[in-house]
């Protein structure tokens, strides 16, 4: 078998030949060009060898040469050349090229390779494994490190851990950072996910499970009732309250109206009666109280209570039902938005009336901080309420809660989901329909709230969810619920775009010295308080400090 080198003598000795009645013809030297060359993964270059002939006395003469050298790449994890001399970009970094060929001198180019870090874009990894691919820790609070693990298609691996997205399919089990670390919250089982994303958008997936095996499920810092309050009539009309829990350290609501865990009762059942679904039902003439009791797994309880008011008037023209349309919506991708409506119907004519954005219907997410809603509970001309967003993925349930005029209340509950449906395995986009968290850039923003100046004994400043649950926030040693006081330093989670008030109650201790400057106060600052201020959270997550002396 004719091999390159013997081809490469034989066409040598022919260039030689032509050359006949001259001594010391040959290839003296080799010339590549280009010289240098910048790629991004997966793009390549040509390069040309030229040999210089030397004729003695005479001129020398040059020769392409590309197809005769023997070309090699010095480190083929960043480049890789072809024996034509063509070289194709593997990955980030700086690799020698050189051509060389027997009895003459090697000459050398050098391939720079970029690519954008924490997105993806230079690696040529065909698949992704995330190691180890399931993983149990004892307790709430534990850490485990996954670490994505790209693999080319010639077999050569890289260490794509923080190039890659990643996510958690339920941060109320853990969450995990950009660095690929998991941090157990609660106890349960949640897939991890790493998505990278090639230069030319292509993506490769990987998938993990984590499963906390002890400790509690997340606890409830909060419980809300809803409606606050309802009159009914005393012939047994009915009317259902909704009971929403804020877990402690993301600061979701999720429906527990029929949880286990929560109880319902009535102050005077002789008045009105409640189920243990949340269903009111008046009785007799009086008012009431019905109260929501969560008891968290190690025994601390939240409550909330509506106040019912029954009259011995008989049962009015009342707003028979509600009803959500449509009853459940999927959107494609992040920021991709629903729109619900309220239709409710009535004992009178008009029997069907639109009551989305009535200012007796309030619109409530299980979930606002990733599925926030909207609402028109303040009766806004040309309000757009029954709109939900999708700042992540997963599923939430959108309550809608109307009041007719003659005080009935009636609820309905939709369904608005993101799935995340992971890539096809040979590198296509996501199917149609799939919530792909690779396509754009931060949904929400962190905002961290922590005390200044001397005091550090009865400080106290809250703010409230993006939705309007309050306190959700509650930092500083001035809080305290069920023998516990709030941190030195706090997080609050929101979309992009939010408006924050940060309010610090009246301090008998010591004196409020103002907030930091990206908090604008919203009146003039007292010592004494109450004060309070506004922030509003741009494209990145933001800090505010409350001084107190």
């Amino acid at each position: 078998m004719l091999n390159r080198f013997s081809l490469g003598s034989i066409l040598i000795a022919g260039l030689v030949l032509t050359f006949t009645g001259c001594s010391n013809t040959q290839v003296g030297t080799i010339q590549i060009s280009p010289s240098t060359q910048a790629l991004t993964a997966d793009q390549t270059v040509q390069f040309i060898a030229t040999g210089v002939i030397g004729h003695g006395a005479h001129p020398t003469s040059s020769q392409d040469v590309t197809n005769l050298v023997t070309w090699s790449s010095s480190t083929t994890d960043v480049a890789t050349v072809s024996s034509s001399g063509l070289a194709t970009a593997v990955s980030a970094g700086t690799t020698t090229i050189t051509a060389s060929m027997a009895g003459s001198a090697s000459a050398t180019a050098t391939i720079t390779v970029t690519g954008a870090s924490g997105g993806g874009g230079s690696s040529a990894a065909a698949s992704l494994t995330i190691i180890p691919g399931a993983q149990s820790v004892a307790m709430p609070g534990q850490t485990s490190q996954f670490i994505a693990i790209g693999t080319a298609t010639n077999g050569a691996t890289e260490d794509l851990t923080s190039l890659v997205s990643w996510t958690s399919s339920s941060e109320q089990v853990a969450k995990i950072s950009s660095a690929g670390l998991a941090t157990a919250f609660g106890q349960g089982t949640t897939t991890i996910t790493a998505i990278f994303t090639h230069a030319n958008n292509s993506v490769i997936t990987g998938t993990a499970t984590l499963t906390v095996m002890g400790g509690t499920s997340e606890p409830v810092v909060a419980i809300s009732v809803y409606p606050g309050s309802v009159s009914l009539s005393a012939s047994g009309q009915t009317a259902q309250l909704v009971a929403l829990g804020t877990s402690g350290s993301t600061g979701l609501n999720r429906d527990v109206t029929n949880a286990a865990q929560l109880k319902w009762t009535s102050a005077v059942p002789t008045i009105a009666s409640v189920t243990a679904n949340g269903l009111v039902a008046g009785v007799s003439a009086g008012t009431t109280t019905i109260m929501a009791e969560w008891t968290n797994p190690d025994t601390t309880v939240e409550s909330a209570t509506a106040d019912i008011t029954v009259s011995l008037t008989s049962a009015p023209e009342p707003l028979l039902s509600l009803t959500i349309i449509p009853g459940a919506i999927t959107v494609g991708d992040l920021q991709d938005t629903g729109q619900f409506l309220a239709i409710g119907t009535f004992a009178t004519v008009p029997y069907v009336r639109d009551l989305t954005n009535a200012p007796g219907t309030t619109w409530i997410s299980s979930f606002p901080d990733t599925f926030p809603v909207n609402t028109n509970s303040g009766g806004t001309p040309s309000a757009s309420a029954g709109i939900v967003t999708a700042y992540g993925t997963g599923t939430a349930a959108i309550i809608a809660e109307a009041t007719s005029p003659d005080g009935t209340i009636q609820t309905a509950t939709a369904t608005f989901s993101c799935p995340l449906v992971l890539p096809n395995p040979n590198g296509n986009p996501p199917t149609p329909g799939s919530c792909w968290t690779g396509q754009v850039g931060p949904l929400k923003a962190t905002l961290t709230v922590f005390g200044e100046g001397l005091n550090t004994t009865d400080w106290l400043v809250t703010a409230s969810s993006a939705t309007g649950t309050p306190d959700v926030i509650h930092c500083g040693p001035g809080w305290a619920a069920n023998g516990q006081t709030g941190g030195s330093v706090c997080v609050g989670i929101y979309p992009i775009g939010s408006t924050v008030i940060l309010t610090t109650p009246a301090q008998a201790g010591a004196a409020f010295g103002g907030w930091t400057f990206n908090c604008t106060p919203t009146a003039p600052i007292t010592a004494a308080g109450p004060n309070s201020c506004r922030i509003v959270l741009g494209t990145t997550n933001a800090s505010v400090g409350a001084i107190f002396n």
